[in-house]
């Protein structure tokens, strides 16, 4: 394997911790873990997302989701039954975590199980201070001088 050593990248960039972050989490993943449960990340808007995972056996109750700081963590826990006697088990029932990194301003807008996929909704709602706005050109200067409106 390939590693590749990003610090001198890090040593100018101010405030990129979670690139830095996301870099090292992405060299350090378990590849078993990478293919279950499968799953689609699907564009449904300008700022719409939704993740549909194949959950097929998993009730509401098996499923938990979590998203906090950047992360979103789908979580199933499927209670195994004692009674049972397979003559063959196909069915995958482990449990499972899956962890999603989130770029800022996205939240979880809906969650929803049918048919035995997952699918959780995801909207970026960028606050206003961030979103791009039209700045009106004025035709006169103002008389008003900088050190004048900073005394004021």
């Amino acid at each position: 394997m390939t590693t590749f050593d990003f610090s001198p990248l890090f040593r100018t960039m101010v405030g990129f911790d979670r690139l830095n972050e996301a870099l090292e989490h992405a060299l350090h993943v378990d590849e078993s873990s990478v293919s279950y449960p499968p799953y689609n990340i699907e564009t449904t808007g300008e700022n719409a997302y939704t993740i549909s995972m194949a959950v097929a056996g998993f009730g509401k109750n098996d499923i938990s989701i979590e998203s906090k700081e950047n992360e979103l963590v789908v979580t199933g826990k499927k209670q195994e039954v004692k009674d049972s006697k397979y003559l063959h088990r196909g069915i995958a029932a482990r449990n499972f975590e899956r962890r999603f990194q989130l770029a800022d301003y996205v939240r979880v807008a809906d969650a929803s199980l049918v048919d035995g996929l997952l699918h959780i909704d995801l909207v970026r709602e960028l606050p206003e201070a961030m979103k791009p706005r039209k700045i009106e050109i004025g035709s006169a200067r103002p008389a008003v001088k900088l050190e004048d409106k900073a005394a004021a």
